[in-house]
């Protein structure tokens, strides 16, 4: 194994082993993921680095945009005190990625403390209020002047959060910029406090932030929600395969093999909705939320559940009503979405940290294998708890039509056999119901978690 090395360039030093980077012996503060940024550049200094190896290697367990790569460059240039217009340090390779320019890298073992200095305050080339005015300018020309009004937040949080703050809250219409410090702050490390809900322009600056944020991730936003989709889709498809296919291999069952095909179709559809609501509510709870992340996640996928489990029930009403004219007096499916919803954002809070500096967790490897089996856990033992307390999810209901119907193939009274039960007992549909709320669950976040 080679021993750790640090590397000296200009007057800066990068220390790996003790994650320092210092200028003339002073400190630099840096947020985790921008350290291993310029630790990457300078290790593959040779190179022109690809952002897809950036984003490999930096971000690989969490899905960040473009624009989150060149806030991260900024801040190091800053940091450099480089300029993009030419730079001493990091050059942009044009519709390629980022490489470390400077030629006189020196490499030495990073085994030793490396002495350090206090930081000595340094006189402001700006005050804060002229940079406040300029701020609050630049904030209202919008999207267009967005790179420089990021810059500007960052350097008010660096020369102190709450001064800053006291000054913007006196200008008239400042949501904005309210907005971006409360944004910003995620990249500066010690930067302090930016309340939203004390401000007088409150409400428009949450709506601010709200579209801010999902303005920089709406496609990823929308590619997640599409996965999720897609595998909750599958996953009823196959929880219906599964389920038919055990009917059929059962004594005294009058179902045929190709009622797996039904019960697919059915699982399909439910599994389909289901995951399309509960996944946009995660979606954006997670690109919103940066603060209590968690109670975003499971307020945002309980709202989505019981809104989409009322659409679900809705449409399988009108069809059953349209095409057998059966009235389907089960009511109350949003308290089901609700608390389904409520697990799966729980569990996808429980298995995923909160990305550092924004973005939208996406682990990997075998973290992903246990990110998809708690929030399957999680929503196989709400159903159950459902299903013990008289709820019905979608085996239920199938087994309730069938009874209805005149034609009783897909009633499911023989799977209680299977533990011991000589009907569709409480016990039967409580292991189904598992089995349904393990299955959603799991394949909810294969869709969420896919990069």
């Amino acid at each position: 194994m080679s021993a750790p090395i640090r590397f000296r360039f200009a007057e800066f030093v990068l220390s790996p082993r003790q994650r320092l980077l210092l200028r003339n012996g002073v400190p630099l503060p840096l947020i985790p993921k921008y350290f291993d940024l310029l630790h990457l550049l300078v290790r593959r200094r040779l190179d022109a680095v690809s952002k897809q190896d950036i984003f490999a290697e930096i971000w690989s367990d969490v899905v960040v945009t473009d624009g989150a790569l060149s806030q991260a460059v900024r801040t190091l240039r800053r940091a450099l005190d480089d300029d993009s217009r030419e730079p001493r340090f990091i050059r942009t390779v044009a519709r390629h990625g980022y490489q470390f320019v400077w030629t006189e890298v020196s490499e030495e073992p990073d085994a030793g403390a490396i002495a350090q200095q206090p930081a000595l305050p340094e006189p402001p080339v700006e005050t804060v209020d002229s940079l406040v005015d300029r701020f609050v300018a630049v904030t209202a020309t919008g999207r267009a002047g967005e790179d420089e009004a990021r810059d500007l937040a960052e350097r008010l949080h660096q020369m102190g959060t709450a001064g800053a703050m006291a000054r913007i809250g006196s200008k008239p219409g400042h949501a904005v910029a309210v907005a971006l410090m409360r944004d910003a702050r995620w990249n500066v490390p010690g930067a302090g406090d930016v309340p939203l809900l004390s401000d007088a322009e409150a409400w428009s600056a949450v709506f601010a932030l709200g579209r801010l944020r999902l303005s920089n991730v709406r496609a990823q936003v929308a590619r997640r929600w599409a996965s999720a989709a897609g595998a909750g889709a599958i996953g009823g498809a196959l929880a219906g395969v599964c389920g038919g296919v055990a009917l059929y291999l059962m004594p005294m069952s009058q179902a045929q093999l190709q009622s797996s095909l039904a019960l697919a179709a059915i699982g399909a559809l439910a599994g389909g909705i289901g995951a399309a609501g509960v996944g946009a509510g995660l979606a954006a709870a997670e690109a919103l939320a940066r603060s209590r992340r968690g109670l975003a996640l499971t307020l945002c996928g309980a709202g989505a559940g019981a809104l989409v489990a009322l659409f679900a029930h809705a449409l399988l009403q009108a069809l059953l009503e349209g095409l057998v004219g059966l009235h389907l007096s089960y009511s109350g499916g949003w308290l089901d979405g609700l608390v389904l919803g409520a697990a799966a954002g729980a569990g996808y809070a429980l298995a995923t940290r909160q990305p550092p500096g924004g973005g939208l967790a996406a682990p990997s490897g075998w973290a992903r294998l246990k990110t998809v089996a708690i929030v399957g856990a999680c929503c196989a033992a709400a159903s159950a708890v459902l299903a013990l307390a008289g709820r019905l999810l979608v085996g239920g209901l199938v087994h309730d039509v069938a009874q209805s119907s005149r034609d009783a193939r897909l009633v499911l009274a023989p799977l209680g056999h299977l533990i011991g039960e000589p009907d569709f007992g409480r016990i039967t549909r409580a292991v189904l119901s598992a089995f349904e709320g393990a299955t959603f669950g799991s394949a909810l976040t294969l869709g969420l978690t896919r990069r």
